[in-house]
């Protein structure tokens, strides 16, 4: 049983939490994911069994989108919900086109500074562990790309404003973050009320299902089969039988000048390893191949 999973995660759980209950129904302790959802979140977490693992160092590169909803008018301890509340200021001022201006200078390539309550470490330490424990943390700007930002809706309150988003963003980029900003920007605090996980690379919201699912049909729980799953994720090349075994050993192929990181398939159609080409020559970067 070695693939990926497409989980629909729930709301209150963390990301380990799933995983730990993946691992009692696939009857395996080797089990991951690609790429940590706040337990606030919701939808796509890719979780990879077996050998599946060794794929999710890409998957947690890729590009990710996001559907979600920033209040303004109250700042959070934790930049959302869950957290207790630091500042409450009226936003019943700020107009529609504030909003598409504060949030158009969060596009593009930008440095966005992470949220203190994240899984980022400090000295070895999470950082929002150190956040709990009383520290005050401050974390460096980090470089991502926000490639679109679109507004769904705008609804007021009395004293708050709620705004629905869409969003893809590079990898390391925090929604909270963005509703943490928008709300500094328009001097009224911000932060997520909702965050909902719509895809990772090109797998999204339609391919995922929930544990409940998963429960009903353990152990066979793998969705994506790792063959087929390379196949999803990467460009393809297929090599000859003598190909499949140099490569299945470690060994070097001829390049054929397919860019980035690509998928290797046997002439039976089993993926045998996921290959970049440097040097002059196609190395593999990890092999799957049974051994």
């Amino acid at each position: 049983m070695d693939g990926l999973i497409v989980v629909d995660k729930p709301a209150g759980m963390t990301s380990h939490d799933v995983v730990a209950r993946i691992r009692r129904l696939a009857k395996t302790r080797r089990v991951g994911h690609g790429g940590t959802l706040d337990p606030m979140a919701t939808g796509v977490l890719i979780v990879g069994v077996n050998r599946a693992t060794r794929l999710l160092t890409y998957v947690i590169g890729s590009e990710k989108s996001y559907a979600a909803t920033i209040r303004l008018g109250q700042a959070t301890v934790t930049d959302d919900a869950e957290g207790d509340v630091t500042s409450t200021v009226s936003a019943a001022h700020v107009t529609d086109a504030d909003v598409h201006q504060g949030l158009a200078a969060q596009r593009g390539e930008i440095d966005q500074v992470p949220s203190a309550v994240s899984a980022i470490k400090i000295n070895g330490e999470r950082a929002y562990k150190r956040v709990r424990d009383g520290e005050t943390v401050e974390l460096a700007a980090r470089r991502v790309t926000v490639s679109r930002l679109d507004v769904l809706a705008i609804r007021r309150g009395p004293d708050t404003v709620d705004v629905d988003v869409e969003v893809d963003c590079s990898s390391g980029t925090y929604i909270r973050a963005i509703a943490r900003d928008l709300g500094a920007a328009l001097r009224v605090g911000g932060h997520l009320t909702a965050l909902r996980r719509t895809a990772v690379g090109a797998i999204t919201l339609a391919e995922a299902v929930t544990l409940e699912q998963l429960e009903e049909r353990a152990p066979d729980v793998v969705g994506l089969p790792l063959s087929e799953a390379a196949r999803q994720a990467f460009p393809q090349r297929t090599a000859s039988a003598d190909e499949a075994r140099v490569l299945s050993h470690g060994g070097p192929l001829e390049p054929v000048g397919i860019e980035g990181p690509y998928a290797v398939f046997g002439p039976t159609g089993d993926v045998l390893a996921i290959v970049s080409e440097r040097a002059g020559r196609a190395r593999a970067e990890i092999v799957l191949a049974p051994a």
